[in-house]
């Protein structure tokens, strides 16, 4: 299976993870968080940067994860608090993550996109036992934000 990651050019050659906390990690935990689609990916960077910087350089991570579900685990939205797509629920989902992380249930957890609920995101524990062996990064590609986007 594919999935796509947009990052700035200079983090776009190999797949590495900040150890910051988001949506569904806590602080030092590695996660790479990747969209389903590039459409996706597109959108969720563009709410994750707050606003779109055309003097950086932006590359389409194309990453080839397994596809047996041994290495998946997903969560649905009937498992997730009501309030799960706003910012009060981020320790919820933050406590649900790490201990996906912590616990190292899966390779992959799949997770709706709380921009497109009906459309998902993979993270991928970098600390997993089989991300050396099972994740790779394929190519990157050519990426420009489209300019009716910048204002």
């Amino acid at each position: 299976m594919e999935v796509y990651r947009i990052a700035r050019a200079e983090y776009a050659d190999r797949l590495i993870s900040s150890g910051k906390p988001n949506r569904w990690n806590l602080k030092g935990q590695h996660v790479i968080y990747t969209g389903s689609s590039r459409a996706l990916s597109t959108l969720e960077q563009l709410v994750h940067l707050g606003s779109i910087y055309p003097s950086h350089t932006y590359r389409v991570m194309v990453i080839s994860l397994p596809d047996h579900d041994y290495f998946h685990r997903q969560v649905n939205i009937s498992e997730l608090p009501d309030d799960w797509r706003s910012i009060s629920a981020y320790a919820k989902l933050q406590r649900l993550g790490a201990d996906w992380v912590d616990t190292c249930e899966s390779l992959v957890l799949k997770v709706p996109s709380a921009v497109v609920p009906m459309e998902y995101n993979l993270l991928i524990n970098a600390d997993h036992p089989d991300f050396n062996a099972q994740v790779r990064l394929v190519r990157t590609e050519d990426y420009f934000w489209d300019e009716r986007w910048i204002r």
